[in-house]
């Protein structure tokens, strides 16, 4: 079978909302690493991330690495919300991998949250909301 490594920064992730999207696409968990330091991440109303490449101003952003059947693929992106889409980014290590990027409609008038670092230590420290 052969797979497609696709680096997710949001609700996939392991433990997050969507994350059974992946699993049931019959995705496996790779690792966990950080983008090279030219990207920027937005709250989508702290419900999901978007992450943009940038000329300047940018950050590493943490993201994790999987492998997916290059025929699932489809079945993961069309269950993602709208505006997000998949493209080419490099991680630190200068490696090449598709990921889950913002457009750019997406992330106007947001809250940027590149100074987290990521999606899980941005919604780590959201208050409770009240039910």
């Amino acid at each position: 079978m052969q797979t497609v490594s696709l680096a997710v920064n949001g609700t996939l992730m392991r433990g997050l909302e969507l994350n059974e999207n992946l699993l049931n696409a019959g995705a496996t968990f790779i690792k966990e690493t950080l983008t090279e330091p030219a990207y920027r991440l937005w709250s989508i109303e702290d419900r999901h991330p978007a992450m943009m490449k940038v000329k300047i101003g940018g950050g590493s952003i943490c993201v994790e690495i999987w492998a997916i059947p290059t025929n699932n693929l489809t079945q993961i992106l069309l269950q993602e919300p709208a505006g997000l889409c998949v493209g080419k980014l490099l991680l630190l290590d200068g490696e090449e991998v598709l990921g889950v990027l913002g457009e750019a409609f997406l992330c106007e008038g947001k809250q940027e949250i590149t100074e987290w670092g990521g999606w899980r230590a941005y919604i780590a420290n959201l208050p409770a909301k009240k039910l």
